[in-house]
């Protein structure tokens, strides 16, 4: 469950160090830790399906910047594209998504319990 303990790697701070389940954690709390990543996700699953040059229409973002963060949601697989001419049609992976809820949840659930902390202040 833990990371192996490698005092160069401190120095270094080589992701490789941690388990294949702590990069994958990290790597989905990377994706949705951006307000734009999470008011496309919202988005998309309201209209279901949006071509990307009025994905910017519902947002505070020009077009270059939501074409950046839906490069970002398509790296780990939050997103389904299908080219039509010119136009890009993106909709949500739901498997994926699935996946990474499943994934969070367990980290959630194993990482947060009922315990008193001695830190916890008395205000």
């Amino acid at each position: 469950m833990f990371a192996t303990f490698n005092k160069a790697a401190m120095t270094n701070n080589k992701s490789s160090e941690f388990n294949q389940e702590q990069q994958k954690i990290a790597k989905y709390s990377r994706i949705l830790s951006h307000p734009a990543r999470i008011a496309i996700i919202q988005l998309l699953s309201r209209e279901k399906e949006i071509k990307t040059s009025n994905i910017s229409n519902y947002l505070p973002l020009g077009r270059t910047t939501v074409s950046q963060h839906l490069k970002e949601l398509r790296s780990v697989g939050i997103l389904q594209c299908k080219n039509e001419g010119l136009k890009i049609h993106y909709c949500l992976d739901m498997e994926k998504l699935q996946a990474v809820k499943s994934t969070l949840n367990a980290f959630l659930d194993d990482s947060i319990y009922d315990f008193t902390c001695s830190c916890k202040s008395g205000n």
